[in-house]
């Protein structure tokens, strides 16, 4: 069975978060607080971890930084805090995808899931390479797959103008950045790049689509597929949290928004590479 540790200082948030998980098929261990939460991480190495940011002993934001020195769960924030700072910090801290109360469980669920289906490291972070390695934990498309159904991909793409992402299995080279898509490894100038799996995943959608234009709803659906899998409208939110994802990368890869070394912004559309130099 898989396995799932609930971090939440709220009993009643607590308990819907066991119930939704448990329904989701994970034996589920709860805590109350951000010290017993990160014991239980140790203790069970869950494939999924929630975590609430306001808790009674230490923030969320610590507890993620403490989770990721020893555990590459997939790590999902739940906050009622809805300012982009917190999104940044949350994502920064190392967690996966950011929620916002009062949610949804069935959308809870399908985020969990979409997330399941990206590969991810076997081995937790402190014994693997320093690069970002990532092997199938789950079921689910290997990262050459376009996220969400071919059709709805490209009617998307066809409304944006833009072409569908897909990654090829193979090396990604531009500019002194080096991307392994089957190894998870990306390299700058030869100095290995820390990036979480969104990140990671934003990054090979726009290797993969060099001199092209790849839109903010096509990166969406990269990394949340199911949610659109139907065709549906991507939310803004989730193109917020993109471009949360974005500058963050940029960050990590040393960027200058004013002069863009590899991540170009065409407004209102989405992102491109810088062209090769």
């Amino acid at each position: 069975m898989r396995t799932a540790v609930v971090i939440e200082d709220d009993a009643d948030i607590r308990f819907l978060l066991e119930a939704t998980l448990g329904q989701a098929g994970f034996a589920v261990h709860a805590a109350g607080n951000g010290t017993a939460g990160v014991e239980l991480v140790r203790a069970h190495q869950p494939l999924v971890t929630t975590l609430d940011i306001s808790l009674p002993d230490i923030d969320g934001f610590e507890v993620a930084r403490r989770i990721r020195t020893f555990s590459s769960t997939y790590l999902v924030m739940l906050t009622g805090r809805a300012e982009e700072i917190d999104t940044l910090l949350g994502l920064d801290a190392g967690a996966d995808d950011y929620v916002t109360k009062p949610f949804r469980p069935r959308e809870l669920r399908a985020r969990i899931e979409a997330m399941l289906r990206r590969p991810r490291t076997l081995a937790a972070p402190s014994t693997t390479s320093p690069a970002v390695a990532a092997s199938p934990d789950a079921a689910g498309p290997q990262a050459g797959t376009t996220a969400g159904s071919p059709s709805s991909a490209g009617r998307e793409a066809k409304r944006d103008g833009t072409s569908p992402v897909r990654t090829p299995n193979r090396v990604l080279e531009h500019g002194g950045l080096r991307l392994d898509v089957d190894a998870r490894i990306v390299e700058l100038d030869g100095a290995p790049v820390h990036l979480t799996r969104s990140e990671f995943d934003l990054l090979a959608a726009l290797l993969a689509a060099p001199n092209r234009v790849v839109s903010k709803n096509e990166l969406v659906r990269r990394l949340w597929g199911e949610d659109y899998s139907t065709g549906a409208e991507v939310a803004g939110a989730d193109r917020r949290t993109v471009e949360v994802h974005v500058a963050n990368l940029r960050r990590k890869l040393g960027e200058d928004a004013s002069s863009p070394r590899f991540i170009e912004t065409v407004r209102g559309v989405g992102y491109r590479l810088t062209p090769a130099r």
